[in-house]
């Protein structure tokens, strides 16, 4: 079974446009490097009835929004492998090095997960 590492980030809205070229150029070099799938999706609807809203979860500011993201890999050793190769990539260690993040890293939820249910 396939393998995903998820994210769940509060981004503040004025920065979406920076944080969706930051994540353009992420997919490239993850999927180059072997990375099955890379979505990145900002929240249209947080309005729940039941259960916490991920804004809720991770105490977004006013002006602030969620981004929810996943990456799939083959497997958890095929993740370590694109990973660290992707860590490598001079694109990412150098290219985004004056770049400001659109976002608070110390606020980001991130973990893998093997799957349960594959559909």
């Amino acid at each position: 079974m396939s393998y995903v590492d998820g994210y769940l980030l509060p981004v503040p809205k004025k920065n979406l446009a920076a944080y969706r070229k930051l994540a353009k150029i992420g997919a490239k070099i993850w999927r180059e490097h072997g990375a099955l799938e890379y979505r990145e999706c900002v929240a249209e609807d947080l309005e729940t009835k039941f259960g916490m809203p991920f804004n809720k979860q991770l105490k977004t500011k006013p002006g602030e929004t969620v981004v929810f993201s996943w990456i799939v890999f083959k497997s958890k050793a095929h993740r370590n492998s694109v990973n660290a190769k992707v860590m490598k990539d001079k694109r990412l260690t150098e290219g985004m090095q004056d770049i400001p993040m659109p976002f608070d890293c110390k606020r980001m939820c991130y973990g893998g997960f093997k799957i349960l249910v594959e559909a």
